[in-house]
């Protein structure tokens, strides 16, 4: 049988295309890599700038100012401050006359709409403004007062003065009203003071997120507490400790498999077992991060794993050889080598809980609350809930504040993910 040789020309022409047709493979491939992080930079960019418009104007809101004269036997009856005394007082009446003052409303409907320019809110205002500076009694002071919804609409662009009057919201007196407000510099618009230190509100100019914050933290607490232990001591037994077995093996299949479960199977859960079989109450923080914390175990599982495994056996084969214990091991070297990955997937673990809604929408959470929670047994709500919950209003305002409230939320999101990676980089030790 007769070999063929090829020329070393020919030989080397081969090699040359094929090292070009590699090259131009690498170059496509590049380019692929570079146009699918260009589409995705772009879909990212849009969504933030989508959300960052919508979202910036709920930040800020329309008030009027006007001049009110705190007459203490109006306004504080009994004279002692208390809730009963400022409830039973005038500062409605207070408030409503020093707008009639100014835009003179005739007649008795004329009236009646004047007094929805100013949010229903007003009284509340005059009673924080009191009890935090009694001193105010026996003066005229300029407070400002957040606008009706409405008004703040109008005046936002988004209800024309040209549409027929039956078609809006506000009537032709009205709109002179709010004119003759604004020809007196009385109306501003101003950052909001309620976005951030209100609460649930079923009035959109009222409305904050103060409570739902305040829930998301005390949610997050009880989770952390919860997961972060149970998680990290569940990976150091199934990596460094238990005997690979049949029944390891069923753990690690049903942890991996738990990892992918949907969200709202770990709330269904949380209904049977939590409030039906132990009764517990629906709506509070405890319960909502007891369902989070089960929800969470398995991704701080698997990462925390991943973690340890890392760690070079040579640390160990050296910690054993200067007569180190199995305990002194993992708790002296495994486990620090390995925090930073589980700090980070745990870390990373709380930012998925903290964006999820559909677990605590089924304990409860979405209920109508107004206090904020003091204690993770106080009834309480949560940032996600709060946005799926405005976004389900129709009053306009609510569509900004529900952006305003996403942009906080995303806000959170970042700085714990911040906070994963400085504490990976600080704790990471290299070996």
């Amino acid at each position: 049988m007769t070999k063929k040789f090829i020329n070393p020309i020919e030989a080397t022409e081969i090699v040359k295309s094929s090292i070009k047709k590699r090259r131009a493979k690498d170059s496509r491939l590049r380019l692929y890599g570079r146009i699918a992080i260009g589409m995705a930079t772009c879909f990212l960019f849009f969504m933030f700038f989508s959300i960052f418009t919508k979202g910036y104007p709920g930040f800020f809101q329309y008030y009027v100012t006007l001049d009110i004269k705190f007459d203490r036997e109006r306004i504080d009856p009994k004279e002692d401050l208390s809730d009963t005394s400022l409830y039973e007082g005038e500062a409605s009446k207070t408030v409503n006359e020093s707008l009639f003052s100014i835009i003179n409303p005739q007649g008795r409907k004329a009236k009646k709409e004047a007094r929805k320019i100013v949010s229903s809110g007003k009284d509340i205002r005059i009673a924080k403004l009191v009890k935090n500076d009694p001193s105010l009694f026996g003066t005229v002071t300029k407070v400002k007062f957040a606008l009706d919804d409405d008004i703040d609409s109008f005046l936002r662009g988004y209800i024309n003065r040209d549409t027929p009057e039956s078609e809006r919201r506000i009537s032709d007196n009205v709109i002179a009203y709010v004119d003759k407000l604004s020809e007196e510099n009385r109306i501003s618009y101003e950052f909001s003071d309620y976005i951030l230190q209100g609460s649930a509100s079923g009035n959109p100019e009222m409305a904050g997120i103060k409570g739902a914050f305040f829930g998301s933290i005390l949610t997050l607490s009880v989770c952390l507490l919860i997961a972060f232990p149970l998680g990290i001591a569940t990976a150091v037994y199934l990596e460094e400790i238990a005997k690979k077995n049949k029944i390891t093996e069923i753990i690690e299949v049903n942890i991996n498999n738990l990892a992918a479960v949907p969200s709202v199977v770990f709330g269904i859960m949380g209904l049977a077992i939590f409030i039906s079989i132990f009764g517990m109450p629906r709506s509070i923080p405890l319960v909502g991060g007891m369902v989070l914390a089960l929800m969470t175990l398995p991704t701080i599982i698997i990462s925390s794993r991943a973690a340890i495994r890392a760690v070079p056996p040579s640390v160990r084969d050296a910690a054993y050889g200067i007569g180190a214990s199995k305990l002194q091991v993992i708790f002296h070297h495994v486990i620090p080598l390995a925090m930073p990955g589980m700090l980070t997937g745990t870390i990373i673990g709380m930012a998925q809980a903290l964006g999820e809604t559909a677990p605590l929408l089924m304990i409860g959470m979405v209920a109508f609350i107004v206090d904020i929670p003091n204690s993770v047994v106080d009834p309480g709500t949560v940032l996600p809930v709060q946005i799926f919950m405005w976004a389900d209003f129709a009053e306009r305002m609510f569509i900004q504040k529900t952006s305003a409230a996403i942009i906080v939320l995303l806000g959170f999101l970042i700085a714990m993910n911040a906070l994963a990676v400085y504490l990976r980089k600080k704790l990471e030790r290299r070996w």
